[in-house]
């Protein structure tokens, strides 16, 4: 735990946003330590309200309460979702902050105020307040940059926040806010060493971020029965998929019905994806929740729907030959990325290439991938926590061998110091109307995005 010697004095103070992450990293000994003890202390020290307080009238007309707050937990789906609210409230013209994490390539990116990414500028106060309020307590770089974060969004005058939770839901940072609507969605195997051996058990973590008496919206269309259990025993307003909403859909169009609403024709969503009318009809089903104080037209949907944006999420950029980016990270992320790259047109060869943390289920996430993809680029990461490109490109041949067949060939397997050479080297060896897939951590998928979108081209075309 730091003591009063540890925190700078007004002089050494960090006086930018790179000094005060370093700052944020150096405080407290692991980078992971579940809790809200250290979180809940800091939070009623800074003195900011965020939502409505469990035991308040969260009804009253909007401009007088604090605006409505969102919690997403979740395995897959959750920046999704978050994204898809944010943008559907945007076009009906509220106000809208979100926090999410982790980012891709510029912090900035975990903070979105009206749709953009605040300035480095705008963090620096609420920095000072966070090491202003925690005293002698040592917050992990997770907590520290969480409230500060909340403390930003807590002062901007807004009609709704967004929060993502980072690991689990019921010791998250974020759960020391009450929310008024909490969403979870799909719910499988991941960090395991910290929520559980099963879907039981992580579904019960990541109902901890439910209310009493408020929306608790589960887009999972098989939820663990920890999830419902803990609902019905808080007395949360459960929101369960196939039964107090659904979807249907064709080729061209979609529809969505709540327990009040219905919407008929619609487009399909942008984000582009098997599982993103899941993620969309949890959304809807949230917002007919809360739309009391949150009335949301027909023509918001479509527009929010159909023009909303998110990097890293079956990201399909064009060219030749196409580039697609995904940050599926647990072997339920890839199967459903397996399943994306099927519904696709034809392409000669898929190249992958992948970085991953060496706490994943890496023979998990392979062993759904492989009968798709035919060259890996195996790569290093520029964090601890990574698995070294070596040890992914054995966990490739191991699992490629165990499922090798007279149909389709042995893939072949390279290593790499970094995902930009990767991605250099499955261009170079590509063909035009090939497609190569970088997908895998957040630092992957950033990795390559660092000096902007890539556009590709085969050598041969240049």
């Amino acid at each position: 735990m730091s003591t009063p010697s540890d925190a700078p004095n007004d002089t050494s103070r960090p006086t930018t946003l790179a000094e005060w992450l370093s700052h944020c990293e150096r405080l407290h000994p692991v980078t992971i330590d579940l809790g809200l003890e250290r979180v809940s202390q800091v939070w009623q020290r800074m003195a900011v309200t965020l939502g409505t307080p469990c035991g308040l009238d969260a009804d009253e007309p909007a401009d007088t309460t604090p605006p409505v707050v969102f919690t997403v937990a979740g395995t897959n789906g959750k920046g999704s979702t978050c994204a898809m609210i944010e943008n559907i409230l945007l076009s009906a013209g509220f106000k809208v902050g979100v926090y999410g994490s982790p980012h891709l390539v510029h912090f900035e990116e975990r903070c979105r105020v009206m749709g953009l990414s605040v300035k480095a500028e705008e963090l620096l106060p609420h920095f000072a307040a966070v090491e202003d309020a925690r005293g002698e307590l040592a917050l992990t770089y997770f907590e520290f940059t969480t409230l500060t974060i909340m403390r930003l969004l807590a002062l901007a005058g807004l009609d709704a926040v967004v929060l993502e939770v980072g690991l689990g839901g019921r010791l998250d940072a974020v759960n020391v806010v009450d929310p008024d609507c909490a969403i979870i969605t799909s719910i499988d195997l991941d960090h395991m060493d910290y929520l559980g051996p099963d879907r039981e058990a992580i579904g019960r973590e990541k109902a901890g971020i439910l209310r009493a008496g408020r929306p608790a919206i589960v887009s999972d269309p098989q939820p663990p029965q920890s999830v419902v259990d803990h609902a019905q025993a808080l007395g949360a307003d459960l929101w369960l998929f196939a039964r107090d909403f659904n979807y249907s859909g064709d080729r061209q169009q979609w529809s969505w019905a709540g327990r009040h609403k219905r919407f008929n024709g619609m487009a399909y969503p942008s984000l582009r994806g098997v599982n993103q009318l899941l993620n969309a009809s949890g959304v809807l089903a949230a917002l007919d929740a809360v739309r009391q104080r949150l009335p949301v037209s027909a023509q918001a949907v479509r527009t929010g729907l159909a023009t909303v944006e998110l990097p890293g999420r079956f990201q399909i950029i064009p060219g030749q030959p196409t580039l697609i980016l995904d940050v599926a990270h647990n072997p339920h992320a890839a199967a459903t990325l397996a399943a994306n790259l099927d519904q696709m047109g034809f392409s000669p060869k898929t190249h992958a290439v992948w970085g991953a943390m060496a706490d994943k289920d890496l023979a998990g996430m392979v062993a759904k991938l492989t009968q798709v993809i035919d060259a890996w680029y195996c790569c290093e990461l520029p964090t601890e926590r990574a698995a070294s490109a070596a040890q992914l490109a054995d966990v490739v041949r191991a699992i490629s061998g165990q499922s090798s067949s007279l149909v389709r060939a042995q893939p072949t397997v390279t290593t790499h110091a970094d995902p930009m050479a990767g991605l250099h080297a499955a261009l170079a060896a590509a063909g035009p109307t090939d497609r190569i897939i970088v997908f895998g951590s957040f630092f992957t998928v950033g990795g390559v995005l660092h000096e902007g979108l890539p556009r590709l081209n085969a050598p041969h075309l240049h």
